[in-house]
């Protein structure tokens, strides 16, 4: 079974080290006004019991970082055999050495780190045997979502990592006639959304929230295709008990389609062990 280890004292400060040198790169999440929010930063010095990360120089228009001091965040960055996620708290902001950037971020030192096998992080497609039936609203603030009750929608599950996700809406009717126009309207880049779906029929329900990250009419144009980067599960042990399970699950799916695969090509060779079945751009992202 897949699950997250944890690194304690030295272990996890040698990894801290190793990539703050290395001004490795890392996602930082963190809740605003009740809204998840997204921030790519570098892992810039490790001091005493203080992490300093940096914003990234934005590429496009920056975004401001909404952040305050005692803000809880959680991060996550590649390294070696994993990705390594852990939660802290902002203790100071102060400016950056780059005027571009976007200002630096300090952060206690985490007590603990969770690592997670990178092959858990390639996609793998749900097994042909199964429908695994989800159900997605769009996140708003606390303030809105009093005025106004969350609409559902139901989809289908395409494949699934611990950190993304593929998932078909179906159209019907009149709206099937124009998929372009219903992905213009109702889901776009960039929207948080929350997700759930049950991975086994004897499981219970799998829940997160998730960033669109592209929409697109599916093959026959009577559907969406909707692909979600998973979010904001490092910031809490809640959040990394459910990464646990997606790992499990991707790790469970890959084993069946492998004896599936079998089943059809008893002769054939063998997949290597934790070799993805499907890898679509941006798997690791």
């Amino acid at each position: 079974m897949s699950e997250i280890v944890m690194l304690e004292g030295q272990e996890s400060h040698t990894v801290l080290e190793t990539v703050t040198e290395a001004r490795a790169p890392a996602i930082m999440s963190y809740l605003s006004k009740g809204k998840w929010h997204v921030a790519k930063v570098l892992m810039r010095e490790l001091s005493g019991n203080r992490l300093y990360v940096e914003g990234c120089r934005p590429s496009k228009r920056p975004h401001p970082v909404n952040i305050r001091i005692d803000q809880p965040v959680g991060v996550n960055f590649k390294h070696a055999y994993g990705k390594f996620v852990f939660d802290t708290s902002v203790v100071a902001l102060e400016p950056s050495t780059d005027p571009e950037a976007g200002g630096t971020i300090v952060l206690t030192v985490p007590d603990r780190i969770g690592v997670v096998q990178r092959r858990s992080y390639f996609r793998v497609n749900v097994p042909s045997s199964m429908k695994v039936n989800v159900v997605i609203w769009h996140r708003t603030s606390q303030r809105r979502s009093k005025e106004k009750a969350p609409t559902y929608h139901e989809g289908h599950l395409m494949d699934i990592s611990a950190g993304g996700a593929q998932i078909t809406m179906p159209l019907k009717g009149a709206a099937a006639d124009d998929a372009a126009a219903v992905a213009e309207s109702e889901f776009h880049k960039g929207q948080f959304v929350g997700v759930r779906f049950t991975p086994m029929p004897y499981e219970t329900p799998l829940m997160f929230t998730a960033q669109i990250r592209n929409v697109l009419p599916t093959a026959g144009r009577d559907g969406l295709c909707l692909g979600l980067q998973i979010v904001g599960l490092e910031a809490s042990e809640e959040g990394r008990e459910v990464l646990s399970r997606l790992a499990s699950v991707v790790d469970r799916y890959y084993q069946m389609n492998q004896s599936h695969a079998g089943e059809h090509n008893p002769g054939g060779p063998a997949a290597p062990q934790g070799a993805p079945t499907h890898m679509p751009a941006g798997a690791l992202q």
